[in-house]
Parts: C-alpha cells; structure tokens; sequence
C-alpha cells in the first residue's frame, strides 16, 4: 500500500525512479492476479463442465473420475514418501482424504440440484465460519449476521426450494472449514505438498469401487468421459498447481481475499455454460456474502 509523502516534489531529472526490484515485484505482483483469475475461471468451469456428464454417469461418477485425476497429478506433483509416514502423520492425512471425498461428492450433487452459482456460494459460508471463530470484533460480528440474512434469502421456502440440494451444499461448507483446520495440522506435520497429495491419492484409491459400480451399472459415452476427465484437470490439477505459484506472488492475505469472489465467477459461469440464470435477490445475497468473506480476510 502507498503511504503519503511529506516531502517537496522534486524536479522531473532528479526525481527517483523505480528500482528493478520493485518493477520486478509489480510484475510478479500482476501475474499473480491473472494466474489467481485463471485458477478461479478453471475451477469453476470444470464444475460445470463435470455438470455436463452428470445426466450420464451421474455426480459420483464423475466425482471418482476427477478424484483419480487428481490424485495423479498430486502424486507426481508432491511425491510424498508414504512408507515413511508415522501415525502421527497417517491420522490427519487420512481425515483429509475423507473431507476431499465427502466435500466434493456433497457439492456436485449440489451444483446438480440448485445450480453452480448457489451451491458455491453457500459452499463458501466454511472458510467465512473458520475465520469468524476466532473474532468478536464487530465488524466481523456484523459480517456474520450479514452472511447468516444472505443464507436465509437464498434458502427461503419457495415452491421451487430444493431443501436436500441447499443441505448438500452446507455440507460441502462444513467439508471446507475441515479441511482448513485439517490442512494447518497436515501443514505442520509434512513438508511441502507431501499432506495434500498424499491425501488426494488415498481418496482417489477410495474411490475406486465407488467408480467400478457407478460405471458399470452405467457405461459412459465418449463425451460424459471426457467431460468428467476434464473436471478433473480443470477443478483440480490446473487450481492447485496455479495457486503454488501464485502463493509466491501475492500476499496470502491478497489471495484469500481474491477468493472471495469464486461465488461469482460460478454464478457467471454456470449462466454461461449451463444456463442457469438467477434472480436479483440471490445476485443480491452472492454479493453479500462475498464482501462478507473479503472483509473478514482482509482484516484477519
């Protein structure tokens, strides 16, 4: 942030230029930006690309593909050395891999019930309670009772309401706060990203009956599996390695609060793709609570 100066302005020739260490760190600093934006993009486009195949081989299925794709690539990504885990180590990595498979198994039957934008978004009430429980500062209290007027204008009872889609949604919250207070132990007990693909590979490995069943019973065409392979390279592999090296661009702080607006990138993006269009009243609660989440992040 800059900060005002006292000092007289000086003459245009004698004025002090940027250094290279400072034009280099705007650059990275804006490269940052645009890899967060793609991350965000890729993420939320694979989420409905994977709803494409779901009238095929349904969410689990699509699901079990992606967790496989993922596990690849975090497996070659990270490298963990699994046969030297200790239980120490065993027991958080392994609550990881069962928050990976219930959140994303929770959330696409979601996003196939009431849609991206809404399912992202009440997705994203896990990370705002996590940051919240620590605060009793009051405009952190205020912007809890805001998310909590936002949640109840989304859920309000409807004609059209779909209760078990709104609670599968909630659930993928719940999966997400986990899987913060879940990482920050796997953090500390691994080095590097040895936790996550570790994790990733054991959920995948679980999803393997799963998968068997799910497309056995259900054979998918061409195109269901190549939109399911897809979900996976786009809302996994392709975040995960954009967000390492965005963390080594951009304050963490930044970043978090860049994510905040995932909600609305998914509720543009599932207007895009799969034409799902929302009314004035959830754009107005998306945006509530996504100021909600950047205001808490910021200020943390």
């Amino acid at each position: 942030m800059l900060r005002a100066m006292t000092v007289e302005p000086q003459p245009a020739a004698v004025r002090p230029r940027a250094g290279p260490r400072e034009g280099a760190r705007t650059a990275g600093r804006a490269a940052g930006v645009a890899m967060m934006l793609g991350s965000g993009l890729s993420n939320q486009t694979g989420a409905a690309v994977a709803a494409l195949a779901f009238p095929a081989v349904g969410p689990a299925g699509v699901v079990a593909v992606r967790q496989w794709v993922a596990g690849a690539v975090l497996l070659a990504v990270g490298r963990p050395r699994m046969r030297t885990f200790t239980r120490a180590q065993w027991w958080p990595v392994l609550g990881l891999a069962a928050v990976f498979a219930v959140m994303n198994l929770s959330l696409y039957t979601a996003i196939g019930r009431i849609g991206l934008g809404l399912a992202v978004t009440l997705e994203f009430l896990g990370p705002l309670a996590v940051a919240l429980a620590a605060t009793r500062r009051r405009t952190d209290l205020a912007c809890a009772l805001a998310a909590g007027t936002a949640v109840a204008v989304l859920t309000r009872p409807r004609p059209a309401t779909d209760y078990a889609g709104i609670a599968l949604a909630l659930l993928a919250a719940v999966c997400w706060a986990c899987y913060i207070l879940l990482g920050r132990t796997v953090g500390r007990r691994l080095p590097g990203v040895q936790g996550p693909a570790a994790a990733a590979a054991v959920s995948g490995l679980a999803y393997v009956p799963v998968g068997a069943v799910v497309l056995a019973h259900r054979p998918p065409t061409a195109a269901a599996l190549g939109y399911a392979v897809t979900a996976g390279v786009l809302s996994s592999a392709v975040p995960f390695l954009s967000d390492l090296l965005t963390l080594r661009r951009v304050p963490a702080r930044l970043f978090g609060t860049f994510m905040s607006v995932n909600p609305v990138l998914a509720a543009l993006v599932g207007m895009a793709v799969l034409d799902q269009r929302l009314g004035p009243y959830e754009w107005a609660a998306i945006a509530v609570i996504v100021t909600a989440n950047a205001v808490v992040v910021t200020r943390r």
